[in-house]
């Protein structure tokens, strides 16, 4: 008999995105994740359910083993550090870029920088390994406010397409990382389940080799 396994997924864009993978590795809900109301769902595999939780909650139901496996933007995973996770395959998916920007032709900032994100812990890493001392102010969005209203300088915040940036008078100034969604593993389910959960690991990856063909060639 297979044991249980739990697949935690991001809400939002990223879970758009993930459905069609899962669905070529031969994982697809029970029902209608988009029109239901419910958290845990069944799939086509009697032993296999799916959660649907906040992007930033994934790592940390991984981790400490509320899920086997999750799928999150390598943005969340920076943030929460990767303690007790395996990150065995990009999923190349919801890519953007994390970035530092602020208002367009700005003055060079005298004395410490005020810096508004809810990339805490990744921005203090940028700064420090550049040698600067900011104070972060924490914001969970419209993070585009905070230089307008004077609140911080700079801002650390995810970026698409750049047009919220421009809409609102800012530019992007400086790259920090290129993100996209990952596949994780909680370290003990990989090692308990392994049996169980690489097949799955391959089927994803050929899926992701397969959408990459299929992008080059279009």
């Amino acid at each position: 008999m297979k044991e249980q396994l739990t697949i935690a997924l991001s809400k939002g864009r990223i879970l758009k995105e993930t459905l069609p993978l899962l669905a070529a590795a031969d994982i697809t809900p029970a029902e209608d994740i988009f029109s239901s109301r419910k958290l845990i769902f069944d799939t086509n595999h009697s032993h296999i359910k799916l959660v649907v939780i906040r992007a930033t909650d994934v790592p940390t139901y991984v981790e400490y083993g509320g899920a086997d496996m999750g799928i999150a933007g390598k943005d969340v995973l920076m943030e929460h550090g990767g303690a007790g996770l395996y990150e065995p395959l990009d999923l190349e998916i919801a890519r953007c870029k994390l970035m530092v920007a602020g208002m367009k032709n700005a003055a060079p900032v005298s004395g410490r920088m005020k810096v508004a994100t809810k990339f805490v812990n990744v921005t203090k890493e940028f700064f420090a390994r550049q040698g600067a001392q900011v104070d972060i102010i924490k914001l969970y969005g419209a993070m585009e406010l905070a230089p307008i209203m004077g609140l911080a300088d700079r801002i650390v915040d995810i970026v698409d397409t750049g047009n919220t940036l421009r809409a609102n008078g800012l530019e992007p100034m400086e790259h920090i990382a290129d993100i996209s969604s990952r596949f994780v593993v909680g370290q003990p389910s990989m090692k308990i389940k392994h049996a169980q959960i690489q097949p799955i690991l391959d089927q994803l990856g050929a899926a992701v080799r397969a959408k990459r063909d299929q992008e080059a060639q279009s």
